[in-house]
């Protein structure tokens, strides 16, 4: 796909840059097996930087954000040889696209000086949009190279909470007043250099400078230039208060199929501008933090980070999982008479386990879902548990009636089946309750309502369904 206004490679950016380095290793292999002479160190510098300079001319047309894309899918040895090539000219916008992780990775990689030259390529709002991982100092000693209005604006940004609409706003904007005559505002719009990212709408202020509505930029084209702005603006609008969920705002944005709104204070004064971009990129990363943080890992992982930070991100559930281990198996424990005597539960114990923990991640990534999309509500909660356990109970049902046979069949006993059977449908209702309280009851506690959810699932219904199988089968069997 091309982008309009961008600029572009013919070749897909990852495989030519991934050609170019192979190649290079081959000849760099080729020179080293060579016989040494006096000029050996000379022609292999050469060769390197002959290649070095193809490879900045080979990414020079490639758009930032795939140049970012290069970036993220490489090795961390590669990854910083690519960077060095176009963080002279275009780091600061590379900067802004490749993922936090990432751009963590390569802040520390930078000396002082380079980072300090990297961040004078950004302004006030993209700065702000990369403040967090940035350190400090280079982070003051750029904002004070900044006039007054700037360094005000990055520090009103990163006051704000960092899921809040004030966190995601952009200064970038034309206002114009409501007095003002179509043909005037189309005059101003001429002598401007450009007009900001997704400007679809001009705000309107009147003569204290507080918002009274938008003026869509059809309008100036479609109506009489004579006309003011007053009288064709649109005045029913979708704002904003910095203090807003950016969440919501998202949702907003889906539901209306907004490309810009205004963020307005308490007085109606406009203090910024989002854009369906910041939302696009907003969205997506919250969906893939869900994804990551449903598994127990604590926010975005660099596939290529080093092995002790990937190690420390994944450590912390991984130790409350083999606590749980531990429990599963002092359970088992409490009942190895009983398996010993019949050693066909140890091989149906599996079952029980398995089809409550697929139960349950269904449950759980419904209400995720649900309470992403502001579908989950006080009111409705208790509909969607009778729901879920009804569901839940006539799946159970069919389910254990499948295994029970199966099990009648296997091992020729009424009762093994019977009780298997009815493990298999207290578990699977446990696995549906766990999957509903788990991430409402994170919500309720202001936390992100995947955390950890598949892990505190998987160890309830190990637990309680192998409890509850050997428990039935000490009772019934023996």
């Amino acid at each position: 796909m091309t982008l309009p206004g961008t600029r572009v490679s013919p070749e897909d950016p990852v495989t030519m840059v991934r050609h170019l380095l192979e190649k290079q290793r081959v000849v760099q292999t080729m020179v080293h097996k060579e016989e040494p002479t006096p000029k050996h160190d000379l022609v292999e510098s050469l060769i390197q930087r002959q290649h070095l300079a193809e490879l900045r001319s080979k990414l020079a047309p490639v758009h930032a954000a795939d140049v970012a894309h290069v970036l993220e899918v490489l090795p961390n040895d590669d990854r910083f040889l690519v960077w060095n090539q176009v963080s002279d000219s275009r780091g600061g916008e590379i900067l802004l696209e490749v993922s936090s992780t990432v751009r963590q990775n390569l802040i520390r990689s930078m000396s002082t000086t380079e980072l300090a030259s990297v961040l004078g390529q950004l302004d006030a709002d993209d700065l702000a949009d990369i403040a967090d991982d940035v350190p400090p100092e280079i982070l003051q000693q750029r904002l004070n190279s900044l006039n007054e209005e700037a360094q005000n604006w990055v520090r009103s940004a990163l006051a704000y909470e960092a899921d809040s609409v004030g966190a995601l706003m952009t200064s970038e904007m034309v206002t114009v007043r409501n007095t003002e005559t179509l043909s005037n505002v189309a005059s101003t719009l001429r002598v401007l250099k450009k007009l900001p990212l997704h400007c679809d709408k001009l705000f309107v202020t009147d003569r204290r400078n507080q918002f009274v509505g938008v003026l869509p930029i059809q309008s100036i084209l479609l109506n009489d230039p004579d006309q003011t702005v007053g009288e064709v603006m649109a005045t029913e609008v979708v704002r904003f208060v910095p203090e807003d969920s950016a969440h919501e705002a998202a949702q907003a944005f889906e539901k209306y199929d907004l490309a810009s709104a205004p963020v307005l204070n308490q007085r109606s004064k406009i203090v910024g501008r989002l854009t369906v971009d910041t939302m696009v990129d907003y969205i997506r990363e919250k969906s893939a933090g869900e994804v990551l943080s449903m598994a127990g890992l604590r926010g975005e992982e660099d596939l290529f980070a080093p092995i002790r930070d990937s190690a420390r991100n994944r450590a912390l559930w991984l130790a409350v999982n083999l606590v749980t281990a531990f429990v599963a198996s002092s359970i088992i424990g409490m009942f190895e008479g009983t398996i010993e005597k019949l050693v066909a539960l140890a091989a149906l114990m599996p079952i029980v386990a398995s089809l409550a923990g697929n139960t349950g991640n269904q449950t759980t990534a419904l209400i995720i879902r649900g309470l992403s999309h502001g579908q989950v509500t006080a009111e409705n909660t208790l509909y969607l548990v009778r729901k879920e356990l009804g569901v839940t109970l006539l799946n159970g049902t069919l389910l254990a009636s499948a295994v029970g046979i199966f099990a009648w069949l296997m091992y020729g006993t009424a009762t093994l089946a019977a009780v298997l059977a009815a493990a298999v449908v207290s578990n699977l209702l446990i696995a549906a309750l766990v999957g509903l309280a788990v991430p409402l009851a994170l919500q309720r506690l202001g936390r992100d309502p995947a955390i950890g959810s598949s892990v505190v699932l998987t160890a309830t219904t190990d637990c309680l369904g192998f409890l509850i199988f050997l428990g039935l089968a000490s009772l019934f069997l023996l």
